[in-house]
């Protein structure tokens, strides 16, 4: 398309309302362009991912309505061939931001995501032009709105492309670098095993615990993550709007139309999707996306825990826990020489923050009187933007925490060591032989003088040395007791 990149020069293109000086290489037409300066809020376009799940369902769309007989086979193939060439550059990195120049309405716009369908309806129909010896503007043979949109509503479509990009991106992009931080976290875990260190309660001390069983917990969190994230990833694509059309009654189009678009992107992704049981619901609500994110935003909320607590054990070195060694990624100070901080985690949490607000975001866009207003959503964009953000940051933040973390975090044995033996908590092994109270206050005189549990009771003869060696092994304490 190296006729078709947008310059200075412009054209004129008539659409409902009139005349419209378009760009003259853009493929987008005379709506697109009113959208362009009505909507000069963030200079931030619509994310490809929708513009991807946009395309693929209006090839689909295509292709149900010429095997329904409404769309003849000269047109429908005109417009399939068109997406399938706007895919071809969506998908290549290298072409993305040539092919994303045409779709540039701002995010904050229309709430029902008109301008971005209709964006798109126009850049197919032009390329139709183009592939026909007509020129850009013609709508000859295919026409934006009665052959791209056939069938279809910017109500039941933009919704549609939300759910859909959501659908892939958690497959193809969170969801393996889910598994990957998993198969990490549980390799830790075994590495880890061995180590015996001291719990904290409250961020005090409590048993023992093995190094191993807290890096466990963290592969859990992300065992349960990734079914969580599944689940967020099926809700998405079990309840696609497509077919309802403006407010879900299905008015102008063929009452097999959704189903048959379903099956289509469930043959082009290999993900299965399924039209709404209630296109009503679908439609006046984002009660799925709602739900979706909900279990995306539980994984920020465990990403924070494992980061958080890393940090804690890695804090030192010579002044802290000093339990774990972090990986030094780059230089932590610039005006205290040697210092290493734990910036990977930091950049984690942040992302976690960042998730936690898309959420409330999300939650306020789907409430009723906000977004959800009588028979539509008018907060499509922003929770469609705000949902892949999320899950775009977690997947790249759980791949840096691999990369750059956990794969050079080491354990620093004699710290640890030093750390336990010296815990007043190691009493609470005496408490079935002494009792609560004797043990309590041997702990209490231990906080006094300094000593350890093991110094003050063969100091004062309280436990036999061999019987204290046998209560005090403080690996024992991490199993499950008899």
């Amino acid at each position: 398309m190296n006729d078709s990149t947008p310059d200075t020069q412009t054209r004129t293109e008539q659409d409902s309302m009139g005349s419209m000086e378009v760009p003259h290489g853009a493929l987008f037409g005379a709506t697109t362009q009113r959208a362009v300066m009505n909507f000069q809020v963030k200079g931030l376009p619509v994310t490809w991912n929708v513009i991807h799940a946009f395309l693929l369902l209006k090839r689909a769309a295509a292709s149900a309505n010429y095997e329904l007989n409404k769309l003849d086979e000269q047109r429908a193939t005109l417009v399939t061939n068109a997406c399938t060439q706007m895919l071809s550059q969506m998908e290549d990195p290298l072409q993305r931001d040539e092919a994303m120049a045409h779709f540039p309405v701002d995010v904050f716009q229309t709430g029902s995501g008109t301008s971005t369908n209709m964006n798109v309806n126009e850049v197919l129909a032009n390329l139709a032009s183009i592939a026909s010896g007509n020129p850009i503007g013609a709508h000859e043979p295919v026409h934006p709105n009665d052959h791209v949109n056939m069938g279809q509503s910017s109500n039941d479509t933009f919704p549609t492309a939300m759910n859909v990009s959501g659908a892939l991106l958690i497959r193809d992009e969170l969801l393996p670098a889910l598994h990957v931080l998993h198969k990490a976290l549980l390799a830790k875990s075994e590495a880890f095993d061995h180590i015996v260190k001291i719990g904290r309660t409250h961020l005090q001390d409590a048993t023992p615990i093995r190094l191993g069983q807290e890096f466990s917990g963290f592969a859990a969190q992300i065992e349960h993550s990734i079914r969580r994230v599944t689940e967020a990833m099926q809700e998405l694509a079990s309840n696609l709007p497509i077919g309802g059309t403006a407010v879900g009654t299905g008015i102008n189009t063929h009452p097999q139309f959704g189903q048959m678009v379903c099956a289509e992107l469930t043959k082009a992704t290999g993900l299965e999707f399924s039209e709404a049981s209630n296109h009503f619901e679908a439609q006046s609500t984002i009660d799925s996306l709602v739900d979706a994110h909900g279990r995306v935003k539980t994984l920020a909320v465990s990403l924070s825990v494992i980061a958080s607590n890393i940090r804690l054990m890695a804090c030192g070195p010579r002044c802290g826990l000093n339990e774990l060694s972090l990986p030094a990624v780059q230089p932590g100070s610039s005006i205290m020489p040697g210092k290493v901080n734990p910036v990977i985690l930091e950049s984690l949490m942040q992302v976690c923050m960042k998730v936690a607000g898309n959420d409330n975001t999300i939650s306020l866009a789907g409430m009723g009187g906000l977004g959800s207003l009588m028979n539509l959503n008018v907060a499509l964009p922003l929770a469609a933007t705000s949902m892949l953000e999320s899950i775009d940051l977690l997947a790249n933040s759980a791949t840096t925490l691999v990369e750059r973390c956990l794969e050079g975090l080491e354990a620093n044995s004699e710290s640890i060591e030093a750390l336990v033996e010296r815990s007043l908590m190691l009493g609470t092994a005496l408490v079935p032989e002494i009792g609560y109270n004797e043990s309590a206050r041997i702990a209490k005189a231990c906080h006094e003088t300094g000593q350890t549990i093991r110094q003050y009771c063969l100091e004062h003869g309280i436990i036999s040395e061999d019987r204290l060696t046998e209560l005090l092994d403080i690996k024992s304490m991490t199993y499950p007791q008899k």
